[in-house]
């Protein structure tokens, strides 16, 4: 119980923060944070909750990350679901609570977008289906390989949040243009959830893509890096 509290909270801070500050601050209203705040924030959620309850659940925040780590031969698969919906009920409890904030606002209209991710019409820049499925992909596979190899027993001691986190926001960086950015199943589900549109429509890519792309990320590390 304590890991499945660990990855409830580790989420919900990933999703408080991270979607909280496109919500809250990402164009406040001239001098926002924009999309460099908003990445770095998102990998800021990562590295302090990974150095906050790491140690008590592996720190792993996301579905595709689990995944990724029972492919990668690091997690059991006894333990994949009590993690998954550890994570769902705190991605989706932020939202709730994000979602109060934004409805309380004195002259609030509507949610809007709510920092969920899309592709086509609701891709921030208008980037297509394949373009989505492909980005998130790809960026899902490599923070895997940063999260595997950082945390191997032959890397460098300590530093693996410091990797983990700047490589999320690198991630972010890349992608937020695109999709909103993603590359977690569960921080996609909890905005689409709340948002206004269609984004609960487009879901199934934000759960297909990442899952794919950790999955073989996995099988990559434990076939070429991991130990004779």
């Amino acid at each position: 119980m304590k890991k499945l509290f660990a990855e409830f909270f580790g989420t919900f801070w990933l999703v408080f923060g991270g979607c909280g500050s496109a919500v809250f601050a990402a164009g406040y209203p001239e001098l926002g944070i924009g999309f460099v705040g908003v990445a770095l924030a998102f990998g800021l959620t990562v590295l302090t909750m990974a150095y906050a309850v790491g140690h008590i659940s592996g720190g792993h925040f996301n579905p595709a990350v689990s995944l990724g780590l029972w492919a990668g031969g690091k997690f059991e698969a006894k333990d994949l679901l009590g993690y998954i919906v550890a994570q769902l009920i705190g991605a989706v409890a932020a939202a709730g609570v994000l979602y109060l904030i934004v409805t309380n606002k004195s002259d609030f209209v509507t949610v809007g977008g709510f920092a969920a991710n899309g592709y086509g019409d609701l891709s921030p820049d208008g980037y297509s289906m394949t373009a989505a499925l492909i980005v998130e992909f790809l960026l899902t596979a490599f923070f895997l390989l940063i999260i595997l190899g950082s945390t191997d027993a032959r890397a460098p001691k300590g530093f693996a949040p410091i990797a983990i986190g700047l490589g999320l926001t690198l991630i972010h960086l890349i992608s937020i243009p695109i999709t909103n950015t993603s590359v977690n199943p569960a921080r996609s589900t909890s905005q689409a959830l709340f948002a206004e549109g269609a984004f609960t429509s487009q879901l199934w890519l934000f759960w297909v893509a990442p899952i794919a792309g950790a999955i073989v990320a996995g099988f990559i590390h434990k076939a070429l890096f991991n130990k004779e």
